[in-house]
């Protein structure tokens, strides 16, 4: 299978540090086995890449991991040359975070392309250190006419289907990378921290599929350890590595960074589990999340460990990223009349209202890691996201939405639009009154799109009471079709700096280009 999308407006650009970069990594076996649980001789190593996030346009976030402990230093610079870098003295990295570590990047020019290096030093003879490690990216725009582009997916490495190198491994990142977007959005499911690999799964046409296999992949994850080698999983793959090298990402989870469809407070009744309560599970899922992506608001940078924030990017653009998983009530079949937790929770819901009006970005993107409109169940009778299936006024989950809306509309917020992963499927479902059995609100669109490296699964339901119209939509037509027999998916946002149009793709694998919709600046609902 050919992987060959068009060059990005940056590639020439970025395309020889990322190579690089890649060449410089070792292979997935020798990553494998880089565990910094014993004494190494040499100098300290940062095998697994590097990657950035949560910029703006004069702030970013620079990850590494090391191979033993060592103390993190970050050089930045203008060109690839390093001439005049300026220097980011970053923390010791131990086994208290799992050999990781953030080093906040603050004063940057809006704008440009910041060339970074990460460094590794034996804490105790900083003469000593690694081969530096480079990566890049762009900060935001301070003037509008810039224009600004990313991408978005989520579902990475589900239904048991890993790293194959028989079809290149999780090449849709390198897809991702051709485009060389601004940043790339992504929509939870960074992991199945409940979906074990094997070796080998025969698939119907009789083919084999491969994966690389870890001892922290044979089981479920459990024990801090077992989460922290899932995060890490992805990592040997040398597309991730060179993807994060190049782009940074805005990072956001969902249930399977725990365990599929959980919720607080829950007791598992699952066989596979010795630790039955959830939250038991999650606190060691936080804590490995926070590890090993670089977030503005986690314990790593200061902040209080929220995972849902707002980021800046620049005039044109505000993310507001969204996490529906921490604060939900439980499942059920949701159709009580009175509800204040929902799915946000009540403080999470005032905040982003109150965001939301602060806000004088053109467009907002509300990063969803569920979706609106779409029936998920939860078993037989338990819903997983809001839409229940009672197309009637809104019920249980659905208040906090109307009640969301219904602000949206009545304080003249412009530009509103929802992107989201989480079902396996692309598909662009637009949201009317006219249509809805709950009428205050004015029109919007959803957009969804994945997996990015997992099964494909047919399209869910539509629950009317919002009134959604799937206006697009591409599923496979039985479940977990593996990356092997199906394209996987990931969204565009290509906002034009002269007019400020909106445009948003559909993509698949291979360079299709699947739906397109233009959405003009400076409306309340469309």
């Amino acid at each position: 299978m050919t992987h060959n999308p068009t060059p990005g407006r940056r590639s020439v650009l970025r395309g020889s540090l990322a190579a690089s970069a890649a060449l410089a990594l070792p292979s997935a076996g020798v990553l494998a086995s880089a565990v910094p649980a014993q004494a190494l001789s040499g100098r300290p190593r940062t095998a697994w890449g590097v990657q950035a996030g949560d910029v703006t346009a004069s702030t970013g976030l620079v990850w590494a991991r090391s191979d033993r402990p060592a103390r993190m230093i970050v050089e930045t610079a203008a060109t690839e040359s390093f001439r005049n870098p300026r220097r980011w003295q970053g923390p010791l990295l131990g086994p208290d975070t799992d050999f990781t570590g953030t080093v906040p990047l603050r004063g940057l020019p809006p704008g440009e392309q910041i060339h970074y290096r990460v460094t590794l030093a034996d804490p105790e003879d900083y003469r000593r250190t690694g081969e530096p490690v480079p990566g890049t990216f762009r900060t935001a725009p301070a003037k509008r006419r810039a224009g600004v582009r990313f991408l978005w997916s989520g579902d990475i490495v589900g239904q048991g289907w890993g790293i194959n190198p028989d079809i290149g491994g999780l090449y849709a990142y390198e897809d991702m990378r051709r485009l060389d977007p601004d940043f790339f959005l992504s929509s939870g499911d960074n992991i199945y921290a409940d979906g074990p690999l094997s070796s080998t799964v025969t698939l119907p046409d009789g083919r084999v599929w491969r994966n690389v296999t870890t001892e922290e992949k044979s089981k479920v994850a459990e024990t801090l350890a077992e989460y922290r080698g899932n995060f890490r999983y992805t990592l040997l793959d040398e597309n991730v590595r060179r993807f994060n090298a190049q782009v940074p990402t805005i990072t956001q989870w969902d249930d399977h960074e725990v365990r599929n469809n959980w919720y607080p407070g829950q007791i598992l009744t699952d066989s596979r589990y010795t630790i039955k309560d959830v939250d038991t599970l999650a606190a060691h899922a936080r804590q490995a999340f926070s590890e090993y992506f670089p977030i503005s608001t986690l314990p790593s940078t200061g902040e209080d460990g929220r995972v849902y924030r707002v980021v800046n990017h620049g005039p044109l653009l505000d993310v507001f990223v969204l996490d529906m998983r921490t604060y939900r009530n439980a499942n059920s079949p949701d159709r009580q009349p009175d509800d204040t937790t929902g799915i946000m929770g009540a403080e999470q819901l005032s905040w982003l209202k109150k965001e939301l009006s602060r806000s004088r970005a053109v467009w907002k993107v509300i990063a969803a890691d569920m979706p609106l409109g779409l029936v998920v169940p939860d078993g037989a009778t338990d819903f997983e996201a809001v839409a229940q299936g009672d197309p009637g006024a809104p019920l249980g989950r659905e208040l906090q939405i109307a009640e969301l809306l219904r602000f949206i509309k009545h304080n003249r917020i412009t530009g509103t639009l929802w992107l989201t992963a989480d079902v396996h499927h692309t598909s662009a479902q637009h949201y009317d009154p006219s249509r809805a059995a709950f009428t205050d609100f004015e029109p919007f669109w959803e957009f969804v799109s994945g997996p990015l490296a997992a099964g494909g699964f047919p399209a869910n339901a539509l629950d009317g009471t919002f009134g959604p119209d799937r206006v697009f939509v591409q599923a496979p037509t039985t479940g977990n079709v593996s990356p092997m027999e199906s394209p996987q998916y990931f969204g565009e946002v290509d906002i034009d700096g002269d007019s400020g149009e909106l445009t948003v793709r559909l993509r698949a694998t291979g360079g299709s280009v699947l739906f397109t919709k233009v959405l003009q600046p400076g409306r309340v609902g469309q």
